[in-house]
């Protein structure tokens, strides 16, 4: 296929599968959540804890990548990563991040903004030995988003920490752990028909979530 603008412009898919309604939402946006989430699980979609993680630094300027959701509950939406990587050093000068959530099969997508705080070191502790002996490694052989010569290295890290730590507990490096984002704004979206999608913000004011139709 020959990759042209018009080729572009025609890309489209007419969503119908479903539909979303103030009378059918949960009042309280994590329970809403929750049963979406739950929903892509029972469809069995691949990785439905994939999500866009969007950070920016002091100057605002922006970034994103894919995480993994972790946990989350009323005091929000958990991940881990390391805290020296590019998205840890703008989380520490600006601590506040976007999440988006999206589930094609579904035709399906969530949004949350919120401010950012790490988790209690006892948490991360115990989510880092609940992880692959591999992954674990990884994460401490790892200068996460440094520039590093080449891969070699890397790995002659990761072997040399192998034998390290053969039949050992590794022990969680200290710049590595969890965030949680609390939502101050939740928007669950629905495809529907020619674009006339369907849009539910929730926004918390002053301790209460206040619930609006957006237009799509």
């Amino acid at each position: 296929m020959d990759l042209t603008i018009e080729t572009l412009q025609n890309l489209r898919q007419d969503y119908r599968s479903a539909e979303l309604t103030e009378q059918e939402i949960d009042v309280n946006p994590i329970a809403q959540f929750a049963l979406w989430f739950t929903e892509a699980m029972t469809a069995k979609l691949y990785e439905p804890n994939v999500m866009t993680l969007a950070t920016a630094d002091k100057t605002g300027k922006p970034s994103a990548r894919i995480v993994l959701l972790k946990g989350f509950n009323e005091h929000g939406f958990r991940f881990y990563t390391n805290y020296k990587s590019q998205k840890g050093l703008e989380l520490a000068e600006n601590p506040h991040a976007a999440l988006v959530f999206f589930w094609a099969e579904l035709e399906r997508q969530v949004r949350i903004e919120g401010s950012v705080s790490k988790v209690d070191p006892q948490i991360s502790d115990q989510y880092f030995h609940s992880r692959p002996i591999g992954s674990q490694i990884g994460a401490v052989a790892s200068p996460q988003s440094s520039v590093i010569d080449n891969r070699n290295m890397l790995e002659i890290k990761v072997n040399e920490l192998t034998e390290q730590f053969e039949n050992k507990e590794i022990p969680r490096p200290e710049h590595w752990g969890g965030y949680v984002v609390k939502p101050t704004l939740i928007e669950f979206w629905q495809g529907r028909s020619s674009r006339l999608h369907d849009r539910i913000q929730y926004q918390l004011v002053d301790g209460n979530w206040m619930i609006n139709r957006l237009a799509p």
